[in-house]
C-alpha cells in the first residue's frame, strides 16, 4: 500500500465526504482523488515517467495537494523546497536533486528560467498563477505550462504503475544545519507506514478536522497534518500561512478536532490576546513537535485554552515521527512520550551499546519509517544508518516507564570547565520567568573555562534588566550553568516552521567579535 493507493481507496468509500477545505473553498475525497488522477496523467502527456524527480516550490494550497499526490501517482519522485529559499538554496537542490520538473508559483517564473539555461535535466517548469504574479504580470515563457492547463490535459480515469514499497516517493533536503543540504529519500512505505502509525497512535479518523498552518513542504506538516488525516477520511483544514487571528477564527468557523504546531507557533497563540478557549473548544488534541516545548508554555497554553497538547518526537530521516505522548496512559509533560506503533527508539553510548535507564546518550531509531540514506550520499549514509539504526544527533534519556526525554542536540552541548551544559535546561528556566516571552542559549568562546553560556531574551517588560535575570538563573541553576551574558532581542531567528535557530545566533555573535 502507498499514500495515493490509500487516497483512491478512501475515495471509494467516502466518496462525498470533504478531504480538505481551503479558504471557503471544499473539495471532497471523490473531487480530490479524480484531480490527482488528471494531474498524473498530464505529467505522463508531458513526458514525466516513473522515477523521474519533481520539485514542489508552493506554500499550502490545493495545488500543492494535487501535485504531491499526482506525481507519486504517476511514480514520480518528489521534491518539496521551501517557496522562499534563496534563488541560490533553490538551485543547489533541484541541481542536486536532479530534477526534471518543477512545480511552483508564478512569482518564481524567473528563476525557473534562469535554472533551465544552467540545468539541462531541467526540461519543464507548470506554474500556479496567483493574483500577486497577474498583478506583477510576472511573464510566462513559452516552454511554461501553467498547472490549470496541466490538470485540463489528463483523465480522471488515469490509474498509474504499480509501485514498489521500495520505491523512492519523496526526497527531503534537511536544513544543513553542518554543511549543505543532505536529501533524505524517503520510500512509498517509509511515508505510507508513518502517516498510517501517527493516525493509529493519535485515533485520527474521518470525524477529525486536521488545521494544517504547518509549512506542507515541512515533512512536520507533510505527514501528520496532510497524509495522516488523509489516510483515514479525515478533512485537512489548509491555512495559506499561520497567522494567529485567522487560526482562531478557523479552528472556531470549522469545528476543528486537531492542530500540529511547533512551540513558537503555540507561544504566538498564547500571547494573542484576542484568542478565547471558546475558540477552540472543539479541540480534542493538539500536537506539538519540530523542537522541545518548554514546560512552563506547555502548561499555561493548556491552562489558558482547556486543551491537551501531546508532545512528540521526529525528523526528516524517519519520515518523521518516531514518538509520542500517548493519549490512553498518562502525558508527562517535558518527554517526547514513547515508542509509536513499529517504531523503536533507544538510548546508546558512543560504541552503540544501551545505556541504563535515566543516563544521557544518543537517540536511536529503527523502523519501517527509517529512510533509504541520503541521494548521492554514501558516506553520510553510513553515519546515519549503522547496524540497522537511524542515529538521529539527539541526545536524551529514557525513564523507568519507556517515556523518552530530548536533552538536546550533540552538537549544541555546551562544555564548561569540563562540565556539560545543556542549552534546554536554561532555557527552561528563562522561560519559568513570567517577563520572558521566547529564550535561546548558545555556547561561546571564555579563555578561562574553554565555554560560557549565553542568552539571548525576547521579552514583554521592558524594565527588565539582564542583571535580573541571571540573579533569577543564579537562584535555580548550579553556578557553571548560569548564563554569563544575557542579551536582549525584539525577535529571534527561526526557519520557516517557527523553530528557533541558535546557529543563527552563534553566527551572529562569532560575526560581531571579528
Amino acid at each position: 500500500m502507498n499514500l495515493p493507493a490509500r487516497l483512491a481507496q478512501i475515495a471509494k468509500q467516502l466518496p462525498d465526504k470533504e478531504a480538505y477545505v481551503f479558504v471557503g473553498e471544499r473539495c471532497t475525497y471523490r473531487q480530490l482523488n479524480a484531480a490527482v488522477s488528471q494531474f498524473a496523467d498530464g505529467l505522463a502527456q508531458l513526458g514525466i515517467r516513473r522515477g523521474d524527480h519533481v520539485a514542489l516550490l508552493l506554500g499550502n494550497s490545493p495545488q500543492f495537494v494535487i501535485g504531491l499526490y499526482g506525481a507519486l501517482r504517476l511514480g514520480a519522485t518528489v521534491i518539496p523546497i521551501n517557496p522562499i529559499y534563496t534563488p541560490e538554496e533553490i538551485g543547489y537542490i533541484l541541481q542536486n536533486g536532479d530534477v526534471k520538473a518543477v512545480i511552483g508559483l508564478d512569482l518564481l517564473a524567473p528563476l525557473f528560467a534562469e535554472a533551465k539555461r544552467r540545468l539541462p535535466l531541467l526540461s519543464h517548469a507548470i506554474v500556479c498563477e496567483t493574483p500577486q504574479g497577474k498583478e506583477k504580470a510576472v511573464p510566462l515563457t513559452e516552454e511554461m505550462k501553467t498547472f490549470a492547463a496541466v490538470l485540463a490535459a489528463g483523465s480522471p480515469e488515469f490509474t498509474g504503475p504499480e509501485l514498489a514499497d521500495d520505491e523512492v516517493a519523496v526526497i527531503l533536503y534537511t536544513s544543513g544545519t553542518t554543511g549543505k543540504p543532505k536529501g533524505a529519500m524517503l520510500t512509498h512505505k517509509n511515508l505510507y507506514s508513518n502517516a498510517q502509525d501517527i493516525a493509529d497512535y493519535l485515533g485520527i479518523n474521518e470525524h477529525d478536522r486536521v488545521i494544517a498552518a504547518l509549512p506542507m513542504f515541512h515533512v512536520f506538516c507533510l505527514s501528520v497534518a496532510l497524509n495522516a488525516p488523509l489516510m483515514n477520511g479525515g478533512t485537512v483544514l489548509i491555512m495559506p500561512k499561520f497567522s494567529p487571528a485567522q487560526l482562531f477564527a478557523l479552528a472556531r468557523e470549522e469545528r476543528a478536532t486537531i492542530f500540529a504546531g511547533v512551540p513558537t507557533m503555540y507561544n504566538f497563540l498564547y500571547q494573542y490576546k484576542e484568542g478565547s478557549a471558546d475558540d477552540l473548544r472543539t479541540l480534542r488534541l493538539c500536537i506539538s513537535g519540530g523542537a522541545s516545548m518548554p514546560v512552563a508554555l506547555l502548561k499555561n497554553f493548556e491552562e489558558k485554552f482547556n486543551v491537551i497538547i501531546s508532545e512528540g518526537y521526529g525528523l526528516s530521516e524517519a519520515s518523521p515521527v518516531t514518538c509520542f505522548n500517548p493519549l490512553d496512559r498518562p502525558r508527562k509533560p517535558g518527554s517526547i512520550g514513547t515508542n509509536i506503533k513499529n517504531v523503536i527508539n533507544k538510548v546508546v553510548n558512543e560504541y552503540g551499546e544501551e545505556v541504563p535507564v535515566g543516563e544521557v546518550g544518543e537517540l536511536v531509531v529503527r523502523g519501517p519509517n527509517v529512510m533509504k540514506g541520503y541521494y548521492k550520499m554514501p558516506e553520510e549514509t553510513a553515519i546515519a544508518l549503522r547496524d540497522g539504526w537511524l542515529h538521529t544527533g539527539d541526545l536524551a534519556r529514557m525513564d523507568e516507564d519507556g517515556y523518552f526525554y530530548i536533552v538536546d542536540r550533540k552538537k549544541e552541548m555546551i562544555i564548561v570547565g569540563g562540565y556539560n551544559v545543556y542549552p534546554r535546561e536554561v532555557e527552561e528556566v528563562l522561560y519559568s520567568h513570567p517577563d520572558v516571552v521566547e529564550a535561546a542559549v548558545i555556547g561561546v568562546p571564555d579563555p578561562d573555562y574553554g565555554e560560557a553560556v549565553r542568552a539571548f531574551v525576547v521579552t514583554k517588560n521592558p524594565e527588565l534588566t539582564a542583571e535580573q535575570l541571571i540573579a533569577y538563573c543564579r537562584e535555580r541553576l548550579a553556578k557553571y550553568k548560569v548564563p554569563t551574558a544575557i542579551e536582549f532581542l525584539n525577535e529571534l531567528p527561526k526557519n520557516t516552521t517557527g523553530k528557533i535557530l541558535r546557529r543563527i545566533l552563534k553566527e551572529q555573535f562569532v560575526a560581531s567579535r571579528a
